[in-house]
């Protein structure tokens, strides 16, 4: 079966924000590379944009793998008000997901604290410290 693996992109702070990530979903990253890693003959990076980035992933869970990386200043730069696309987080227990929830939201802002949704599931919504927006569920049934 498919999966669906978020790939985030960050202005400069990929690093940052994948260590605070991994500070709350633990485990290790299985891949970083930067872009002075990528062996091009004629890199178009500047010096200060060597050390950036250009792909990092952090397995989540057995099936689940965050991805993100810089975007290269030729390229522009992120929104990061405008990602108004939302990561989803299943959690397997209430505390789990409370935990989820306080961890990646500490510095950013809650739109839906975490409670019983009319839907049925304990749901909660946030853009975290670095400007992406994530919605984590529990759902008992």
């Amino acid at each position: 079966m498919a999966q669906i693996h978020p790939y985030i992109h960050f202005n400069g702070n990929a690093e940052e924000a994948f260590t605070f990530y991994k500070s709350v979903f633990g485990g290790e990253f299985a891949m970083i590379t930067r872009f002075k890693d990528m062996n091009l003959t004629e890199p178009p990076f500047s010096e200060k944009e060597a050390e950036k980035i250009m792909h990092i992933a952090l397995p989540i869970g057995d099936n689940s793998v965050l991805m993100g990386s810089d975007t290269p200043e030729f390229m522009g730069k992120q929104n990061e008000q405008e990602n108004r696309s939302k990561i989803c987080i299943t959690a397997e227990s209430k505390e789990e997901a409370d935990r989820l929830f306080n961890g990646l939201s500490a510095g950013g802002e809650v739109e839906m604290p975490m409670e019983q949704s009319p839907w049925g599931a304990y749901f909660g919504m946030f853009r975290d410290k670095f400007g992406f927006e994530w919605m984590v569920d529990f759902n008992a049934k």
